[in-house]
């Protein structure tokens, strides 16, 4: 019985093809709308939190300054190397701190140089980012403590400059400084800002502090917590540290700034989050204008065969039977569009994904409940028209030309 009926929407559905694909085309933008949606934000969410944990979601960085995210909205006097040290003994909880200034160079290798950026850090660095290497070891401690001309490379550098090879005990030249190379460091690709993470060269701290930037000024202190302990509570400690060395009055605001990583892993989840269900929000109201026009059609669909049904009732159907012709048509019209929508979802998050290099997620659930909804129009949306053919009077309905 269910199986005629299946047959007799399949064969009214074929019989005006291209109405019936209009009448489908908001169940597949809604549908595939909304899979995209959350299928990239997903992606975009996995690959930011795999990025901070790479980094170390229990790291916290000081800057000059007051920032808005990423983004230095005013400045203020750089630290010190002893601004370091004063947290280092001071404040509890710390497996490793390392300090950071940067400058801009020209790497020249032969009759090729590269715009990169170099940076200057002690050992504790590499642990503070949990930063490991492909080749070669890290400075020695004597190397930072004198100063001297060794650097670590990232693989952008390589590919570059020295065509891909491990260019370990090669030298470098940044402006009219020439650098031996002990290590290469592993690839980490972009950061969530579009920034590459590999395009650069670490020297030790006092090398970059004497040879390039001429002063003793730090412009970054990088912190890692202890595993199980608090972050917020290290980051208030060093808070009230640093507004003491720095001479402000309880009156005065901060001029530097502090940023947990873990908030800031946590804030691009939920915003990542708040818009992927906000888009997905108005992608869901094709969906409704979709369950409309399957509505409309039906109700056109029954004044159309309004003979049709009347001689149905006449030779013996029953009510029931004619309301289950037409809810199956539209739960087949419905459910058809949702199955198109999913493949075509599918088919443009994988392209995107490749797009925007981030994790191509597939959610069966989602894609599931997806579908499910779609057929779950079909029969909202279905129901009256189906019930107005359903309640035709059989002499009426044979006497409608």
């Amino acid at each position: 019985m269910f199986f005629n009926t299946l047959m007799l929407a399949v064969r009214d559905i074929k019989r005006n093809v291209m109405r019936s694909v209009l009448t489908i085309l908001g169940i597949i933008i809604g549908v595939g709308s909304v899979i995209t949606m959350v299928t990239i934000g997903s992606g975009t969410t996995i690959q930011v939190t795999g990025q901070i944990a790479e980094m170390g979601s229990n790291v916290l960085l000081i800057m000059p300054g007051k920032r808005m995210g990423p983004i230095q909205t005013s400045r203020a006097p750089l630290f010190d190397i002893k601004d370091t040290y004063a947290i280092e003994n001071d404040v509890a909880s710390i497996t490793a701190i390392a300090p950071v200034c940067t400058h801009e160079a020209i790497a020249v290798v032969g009759n090729q140089n590269w715009a990169t950026l170099v940076v200057g850090s002690t050992r504790e660095y590499f642990d503070v980012r949990s930063w490991d290497l492909a080749a070669g070891r890290i400075f020695e401690e004597s190397e930072v403590l004198n100063g001297q001309t060794v650097c670590l490379v990232g693989s952008t550098i390589c590919k570059n400059l020295f065509d891909g090879d491990v260019p370990l005990d090669r030298t470098i030249r940044l402006g009219n400084v020439s650098c031996r190379i002990i290590g290469v460091l592993t690839s980490k690709g972009q950061s969530t800002i579009g920034i590459d993470q590999d395009d650069l060269i670490i020297l030790p701290l006092p090398t970059v502090q004497r040879r390039f930037t001429g002063n003793n000024d730090v412009s970054l202190i990088e912190v890692s917590v202890k595993e199980g302990h608090s972050t917020s509570k290290v980051a208030s400690n060093i808070d009230s540290l640093m507004r003491e060395r720095r001479h402000l009055s309880v009156s005065q605001e901060n001029d530097f700034s502090i940023m947990d990583m873990t908030e800031v892993s946590d804030m691009f989840a939920n915003t990542t989050k708040v818009m992927t269900a906000m888009l997905s929000a108005v992608a869901g109201v094709s969906l409704l204008v979709g369950g409309i026009g399957i509505m409309n059609i039906m109700l056109v669909s029954v004044t159309e065969r309004t003979r049709e049904i009347g001689i149905r009732m006449a030779i013996g159907a029953m009510e029931h039977e004619v309301m289950m012709q037409f809810l199956v048509e539209a739960v087949v019209l419905a459910s058809f569009g949702g199955l198109i929508g999913i493949i075509l979802a599918l088919a443009g998050s994988f392209w995107l994904t490749i797009l925007l290099n981030i994790p191509f997620i597939i959610n069966v659930e989602l894609i599931v409940m997806a579908f499910v909804f779609s057929a779950a129009v079909g029969v909202i949306f279905g129901y009256f028209p189906a019930l107005k053919a359903a309640r035709l009077n059989p002499i009426d309905a044979l006497r409608h030309e």
